[in-house]
Protein backbone atom coordinates (compact mmCIF):
# COMPACT_ATOMS: atom_id res chain seq x y z
CA UNK A 1 0.00 0.00 0.00
CA UNK A 2 1.58 3.67 -1.21
CA UNK A 3 2.74 6.03 1.82
CA UNK A 4 -0.39 8.68 2.35
CA UNK A 5 0.55 12.07 1.36
CA UNK A 6 0.34 14.03 4.47
CA UNK A 7 -3.33 14.95 5.64
CA UNK A 8 -4.54 18.41 5.76
CA UNK A 9 -7.65 19.53 8.59
CA UNK A 10 -9.82 21.67 7.18
CA UNK A 11 -13.20 23.11 8.74
CA UNK A 12 -16.67 23.50 7.93
CA UNK A 13 -19.00 25.94 9.26
CA UNK A 14 -22.08 24.35 10.23
CA UNK A 15 -23.85 25.96 7.41
CA UNK A 16 -21.48 24.16 4.44
CA UNK A 17 -21.56 20.88 6.46
CA UNK A 18 -25.43 20.77 6.82
CA UNK A 19 -25.97 21.72 3.04
CA UNK A 20 -23.77 18.44 2.31
CA UNK A 21 -25.40 16.11 4.16
CA UNK A 22 -28.75 17.19 3.14
CA UNK A 23 -27.40 16.49 -0.65
CA UNK A 24 -26.05 13.84 0.43
CA UNK A 25 -29.01 12.74 1.50
CA UNK A 26 -30.72 13.82 -1.44
CA UNK A 27 -29.11 12.04 -4.12
CA UNK A 28 -29.62 8.57 -1.83
CA UNK A 29 -33.21 8.92 -1.53
CA UNK A 30 -33.46 8.72 -4.83
CA UNK A 31 -31.95 5.11 -4.57
CA UNK A 32 -33.68 4.10 -0.91
CA UNK A 33 -36.57 5.63 -0.99
CA UNK A 34 -38.19 2.95 -4.31
CA UNK A 35 -36.35 0.30 -2.56
CA UNK A 36 -38.22 1.11 0.87
CA UNK A 37 -41.66 1.30 -0.86
CA UNK A 38 -41.16 -1.45 -2.74
CA UNK A 39 -40.43 -3.69 0.46
CA UNK A 40 -43.35 -2.01 2.39
CA UNK A 41 -45.71 -3.92 -1.20
CA UNK A 42 -43.60 -6.96 -0.59
CA UNK A 43 -42.63 -6.67 -4.22
CA UNK A 44 -39.02 -7.89 -4.84
CA UNK A 45 -36.95 -6.44 -7.89
CA UNK A 46 -34.21 -8.84 -9.07
CA UNK A 47 -31.92 -6.12 -10.26
CA UNK A 48 -31.73 -3.60 -7.06
CA UNK A 49 -32.60 -5.55 -4.54
CA UNK A 50 -29.43 -6.86 -4.94
CA UNK A 51 -27.56 -3.74 -3.35
CA UNK A 52 -29.31 -3.81 -0.39
CA UNK A 53 -29.81 -7.81 0.38
CA UNK A 54 -26.25 -9.14 -1.21
CA UNK A 55 -24.48 -6.07 0.38
CA UNK A 56 -25.98 -5.60 3.74
CA UNK A 57 -26.13 -1.91 4.49
CA UNK A 58 -29.36 -0.61 5.54
CA UNK A 59 -30.72 2.40 3.55
CA UNK A 60 -30.79 4.35 6.82
CA UNK A 61 -27.09 3.92 6.93
CA UNK A 62 -26.34 4.74 3.83
CA UNK A 63 -28.43 8.02 3.71
CA UNK A 64 -26.31 9.32 6.93
CA UNK A 65 -23.36 11.64 5.79
CA UNK A 66 -20.19 11.57 7.69
CA UNK A 67 -17.39 13.92 6.57
CA UNK A 68 -14.56 11.24 7.03
CA UNK A 69 -10.93 11.99 8.57
CA UNK A 70 -9.56 15.37 9.10
CA UNK A 71 -12.92 17.25 8.93
CA UNK A 72 -13.33 19.55 11.84
CA UNK A 73 -17.65 20.22 12.16
CA UNK A 74 -18.48 23.65 13.85
CA UNK A 75 -21.57 24.86 15.43
CA UNK A 76 -23.76 23.13 18.31
CA UNK A 77 -25.33 20.57 16.07
CA UNK A 78 -22.06 19.09 15.48
CA UNK A 79 -22.79 17.50 18.83
CA UNK A 80 -25.23 14.97 17.25
CA UNK A 81 -22.25 12.84 15.66
CA UNK A 82 -20.80 12.57 19.08
CA UNK A 83 -23.18 9.48 18.66
CA UNK A 84 -20.50 7.14 17.19
CA UNK A 85 -17.64 6.34 19.39
CA UNK A 86 -14.95 7.21 16.12
CA UNK A 87 -16.03 10.76 16.60
CA UNK A 88 -14.54 13.30 19.78
CA UNK A 89 -14.75 16.96 20.28
CA UNK A 90 -11.54 18.31 19.10
CA UNK A 91 -10.40 21.97 19.13
CA UNK A 92 -13.10 24.43 17.24
CA UNK A 93 -15.55 21.57 16.96
CA UNK A 94 -16.39 17.60 16.24
CA UNK A 95 -14.11 15.35 14.11
CA UNK A 96 -13.99 12.02 13.28
CA UNK A 97 -10.78 10.29 14.94
CA UNK A 98 -8.53 7.65 12.65
CA UNK A 99 -6.90 6.81 16.39
CA UNK A 100 -10.54 5.18 17.48
CA UNK A 101 -10.37 2.51 14.74
CA UNK A 102 -10.52 -0.48 16.73
CA UNK A 103 -7.12 -2.47 17.34
CA UNK A 104 -9.40 -5.18 16.04
CA UNK A 105 -10.05 -3.42 12.58
CA UNK A 106 -6.44 -2.76 11.55
CA UNK A 107 -5.56 -6.28 10.35
CA UNK A 108 -8.59 -5.55 8.39
CA UNK A 109 -8.14 -1.85 7.11
CA UNK A 110 -4.06 -3.49 5.82
CA UNK A 111 -5.54 -6.45 4.12
CA UNK A 112 -8.30 -4.42 2.34
CA UNK A 113 -5.67 -1.70 1.42
CA UNK A 114 -2.95 -4.09 0.19
CA UNK A 115 -5.96 -5.92 -1.85
CA UNK A 116 -7.38 -2.45 -3.36
CA UNK A 117 -3.44 -1.79 -4.29
CA UNK A 118 -2.86 -5.18 -5.77
CA UNK A 119 -5.78 -4.55 -8.10
CA UNK A 120 -4.58 -1.18 -8.92
CA UNK A 121 -1.36 -2.71 -9.92
CA UNK A 122 -2.84 -5.47 -11.92
CA UNK A 123 -3.87 -5.60 -15.33
CA UNK A 124 -7.37 -5.35 -16.12
CA UNK A 125 -9.23 -8.00 -17.65
CA UNK A 126 -12.17 -7.85 -19.79
CA UNK A 127 -12.91 -11.26 -21.81
CA UNK A 128 -15.19 -13.31 -19.19
CA UNK A 129 -18.17 -11.25 -20.97
CA UNK A 130 -20.23 -11.60 -17.71
CA UNK A 131 -20.82 -15.64 -18.37
CA UNK A 132 -20.58 -15.95 -14.16
CA UNK A 133 -24.52 -15.72 -14.29
CA UNK A 134 -24.77 -18.43 -16.85
CA UNK A 135 -23.12 -20.60 -14.79
CA UNK A 136 -25.12 -19.62 -11.80
CA UNK A 137 -27.97 -21.41 -13.31
CA UNK A 138 -25.94 -24.06 -15.71
CA UNK A 139 -27.98 -27.54 -15.74
CA UNK A 140 -30.28 -26.22 -12.90
CA UNK A 141 -33.89 -27.53 -12.84
CA UNK A 142 -36.51 -24.98 -12.88
CA UNK A 143 -37.33 -25.13 -9.36
CA UNK A 144 -33.35 -24.36 -8.66
CA UNK A 145 -33.25 -21.23 -10.40
CA UNK A 146 -32.87 -17.85 -8.17
CA UNK A 147 -35.33 -15.44 -9.98
CA UNK A 148 -38.22 -17.34 -10.61
CA UNK A 149 -40.56 -14.49 -11.43
CA UNK A 150 -38.66 -14.30 -14.52
CA UNK A 151 -38.20 -16.69 -17.30
CA UNK A 152 -34.62 -17.52 -19.15
CA UNK A 153 -33.90 -16.36 -22.75
CA UNK A 154 -33.24 -19.67 -23.16
CA UNK A 155 -34.20 -23.37 -22.45
CA UNK A 156 -32.33 -25.39 -20.28
CA UNK A 157 -30.26 -27.60 -22.97
CA UNK A 158 -29.36 -24.58 -25.21
CA UNK A 159 -28.43 -22.58 -22.11
CA UNK A 160 -25.87 -25.26 -20.94
CA UNK A 161 -24.40 -25.77 -24.57
CA UNK A 162 -23.64 -21.67 -24.92
CA UNK A 163 -21.86 -22.48 -20.97
CA UNK A 164 -20.31 -25.44 -22.53
CA UNK A 165 -18.94 -23.82 -25.90
CA UNK A 166 -17.75 -20.59 -24.22
CA UNK A 167 -14.06 -19.84 -22.06
CA UNK A 168 -15.42 -19.01 -18.64
CA UNK A 169 -12.86 -17.38 -16.58
CA UNK A 170 -14.15 -16.08 -13.55
CA UNK A 171 -11.83 -14.48 -11.53
CA UNK A 172 -14.02 -13.34 -8.44
CA UNK A 173 -14.50 -15.68 -5.56
CA UNK A 174 -17.58 -13.96 -4.49
CA UNK A 175 -18.93 -14.82 -7.79
CA UNK A 176 -17.24 -18.37 -8.17
CA UNK A 177 -18.75 -19.51 -5.06
CA UNK A 178 -22.46 -19.83 -6.54
CA UNK A 179 -21.74 -21.27 -9.53
CA UNK A 180 -23.72 -24.65 -9.53
CA UNK A 181 -21.74 -27.69 -8.62
CA UNK A 182 -21.38 -28.85 -12.40
CA UNK A 183 -20.34 -25.38 -13.99
CA UNK A 184 -17.43 -25.12 -11.40
CA UNK A 185 -14.87 -27.54 -12.84
CA UNK A 186 -15.86 -25.40 -16.42
CA UNK A 187 -13.85 -22.30 -15.11
CA UNK A 188 -11.03 -21.51 -16.15
CA UNK A 189 -9.63 -20.46 -12.42
CA UNK A 190 -10.87 -21.71 -9.43
CA UNK A 191 -10.43 -18.99 -6.75
CA UNK A 192 -10.40 -19.03 -2.93
CA UNK A 193 -11.20 -16.10 -0.27
CA UNK A 194 -7.71 -17.00 0.58
CA UNK A 195 -6.63 -15.98 -3.35
CA UNK A 196 -8.09 -12.70 -3.34
CA UNK A 197 -4.89 -10.11 -3.54
CA UNK A 198 -3.30 -12.97 -6.31
CA UNK A 199 -5.61 -13.07 -8.47
CA UNK A 200 -8.74 -10.33 -7.77
CA UNK A 201 -8.75 -7.75 -10.58
CA UNK A 202 -10.20 -4.57 -11.80
CA UNK A 203 -11.81 -5.15 -14.84
CA UNK A 204 -14.06 -7.76 -13.07
CA UNK A 205 -17.59 -6.13 -12.69
CA UNK A 206 -18.08 -7.97 -9.87
CA UNK A 207 -14.83 -6.90 -8.30
CA UNK A 208 -15.61 -2.96 -8.90
CA UNK A 209 -19.24 -3.31 -7.62
CA UNK A 210 -17.59 -4.32 -4.56
CA UNK A 211 -15.78 -1.31 -3.85
CA UNK A 212 -18.92 -0.20 -2.50
CA UNK A 213 -18.81 -2.89 0.18
CA UNK A 214 -15.52 -1.77 0.77
CA UNK A 215 -16.59 1.72 1.56
CA UNK A 216 -19.14 0.69 3.99
CA UNK A 217 -17.26 -1.53 5.61
CA UNK A 218 -14.72 1.35 6.80
CA UNK A 219 -17.60 3.59 7.63
CA UNK A 220 -18.05 6.28 9.48
CA UNK A 221 -14.36 6.74 8.71
CA UNK A 222 -15.67 6.17 4.64
CA UNK A 223 -16.72 10.36 3.33
CA UNK A 224 -20.74 9.84 2.50
CA UNK A 225 -19.68 11.36 -1.18
CA UNK A 226 -17.77 8.70 -1.42
CA UNK A 227 -19.64 5.73 -0.29
CA UNK A 228 -22.37 7.53 -2.61
CA UNK A 229 -20.23 7.41 -5.86
CA UNK A 230 -19.32 3.70 -4.87
CA UNK A 231 -23.45 2.93 -4.33
CA UNK A 232 -23.80 4.74 -7.57
CA UNK A 233 -21.50 2.76 -9.67
CA UNK A 234 -22.67 -0.95 -8.42
CA UNK A 235 -26.33 0.31 -9.17
CA UNK A 236 -25.18 0.89 -12.31
CA UNK A 237 -22.94 -2.22 -12.98
CA UNK A 238 -25.76 -4.46 -11.61
CA UNK A 239 -28.27 -3.38 -14.71
CA UNK A 240 -25.52 -4.64 -17.03
CA UNK A 241 -24.50 -7.43 -14.43
CA UNK A 242 -28.09 -8.80 -15.44
CA UNK A 243 -28.85 -7.20 -18.65
CA UNK A 244 -25.73 -9.62 -20.01
CA UNK A 245 -28.02 -12.54 -17.77
CA UNK A 246 -29.66 -15.18 -19.03
CA UNK A 247 -32.75 -14.06 -17.63
CA UNK A 248 -35.34 -11.79 -19.42
CA UNK A 249 -36.24 -8.61 -18.14
CA UNK A 250 -37.73 -7.11 -20.89
CA UNK A 251 -40.59 -6.70 -18.40
CA UNK A 252 -38.72 -4.20 -16.16
CA UNK A 253 -37.18 -2.45 -19.10
CA UNK A 254 -33.93 -3.92 -19.10
CA UNK A 255 -32.55 -5.09 -23.14
CA UNK A 256 -30.84 -7.75 -23.04
CA UNK A 257 -27.10 -8.28 -23.59
CA UNK A 258 -26.39 -10.76 -26.12
CA UNK A 259 -23.28 -12.49 -24.61
CA UNK A 260 -23.93 -15.64 -26.88
CA UNK A 261 -22.94 -13.47 -29.91
CA UNK A 262 -20.29 -11.66 -30.90
CA UNK A 263 -21.84 -8.36 -30.81
CA UNK A 264 -23.43 -8.88 -27.39
CA UNK A 265 -19.69 -9.91 -26.11
CA UNK A 266 -18.28 -6.59 -27.64
CA UNK A 267 -21.06 -4.41 -26.22
CA UNK A 268 -20.49 -6.07 -22.75
CA UNK A 269 -17.05 -5.69 -23.01
CA UNK A 270 -16.93 -1.88 -23.75
CA UNK A 271 -19.45 -1.44 -20.69
CA UNK A 272 -17.13 -3.23 -18.41
CA UNK A 273 -14.25 -1.13 -20.13
CA UNK A 274 -15.79 1.86 -19.03
CA UNK A 275 -16.53 0.47 -15.20
CA UNK A 276 -13.13 0.14 -14.51
CA UNK A 277 -12.47 4.11 -15.64
CA UNK A 278 -14.65 5.17 -13.10
CA UNK A 279 -13.96 2.50 -10.42
CA UNK A 280 -10.58 3.81 -10.35
CA UNK A 281 -10.55 6.63 -8.68
CA UNK A 282 -12.63 4.94 -6.25
CA UNK A 283 -10.37 2.67 -5.46
CA UNK A 284 -7.90 5.07 -4.93
CA UNK A 285 -9.79 6.85 -2.53
CA UNK A 286 -10.33 4.04 -1.06
CA UNK A 287 -6.47 2.94 -0.90
CA UNK A 288 -5.88 6.64 0.44
CA UNK A 289 -8.60 6.15 3.13
CA UNK A 290 -6.70 2.74 4.07
CA UNK A 291 -3.77 4.53 4.70
CA UNK A 292 -4.62 7.37 6.79
CA UNK A 293 -6.85 5.13 9.09
CA UNK A 294 -3.67 3.02 9.69
CA UNK A 295 -1.37 5.81 10.33
CA UNK A 296 -3.88 7.56 12.79
CA UNK A 297 -4.89 4.22 14.68
CA UNK A 298 -0.98 3.55 14.60
CA UNK A 299 -0.36 6.89 16.45
CA UNK A 300 -2.97 5.94 19.13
Amino acid sequence: MPALAESRTITLSETEWRARQAAHEARVRAWTDPHQARAARSEKHPVYDFLFSYYAFRPAWLRRWHPGPDVILTGDSARQFLRWPEYSETTGGVSARPEALPAGRREFVRWLGNLLTAMSERPAFFGCYGLHEWAMVYRQTPEEVRHTDYSLRFPRDELARIVECSAICCSHFDAFRFFTPPARPLNKLQPTREDAIRVEQRGCLHANMDLYKWAFKLAPFTPAELLADCFELARDIREIDMRASPYDLRALGFEPIAIETAGGRGEYERYQRAFAVRGEPLRQGLIVLCARLLAGSDAS
